[in-house]
């Protein structure tokens, strides 16, 4: 276990949330290194002991998107899409 300091002003900033303190950190570390793509969905979810589905939307709620795919990537996928046959 390690041990963060907050200054007074960032600790009165996550009470906001209306959690405990250390669970406010907790879920704004996870989320953002979640952002980042440090994490997996999976593993995020672990780390904040929530299933994977109530992780994803949570943190679409809060504008993180699951799929992140710049536009050339996008137009890639519909393009392979849209090649497969269609019964």
């Amino acid at each position: 276990m390690q041990t963060v300091v907050l200054d007074d002003e960032l600790a009165a900033l996550l009470q906001e949330t209306h959690q405990p303190l250390e669970k406010a950190a907790r879920e704004m570390i996870v989320l953002e290194l979640y952002r980042r793509g440090s994490l997996s969905s999976g593993k995020a979810a672990e780390l904040l002991a929530m299933p994977r589905l109530d992780f994803i939307k949570h943190a679409s709620k809060l504008g993180i998107p699951h799929i992140d795919m710049t536009s050339d990537e996008w137009e890639r996928e519909k393009s392979t899409l849209d090649a497969w046959p269609r019964s």
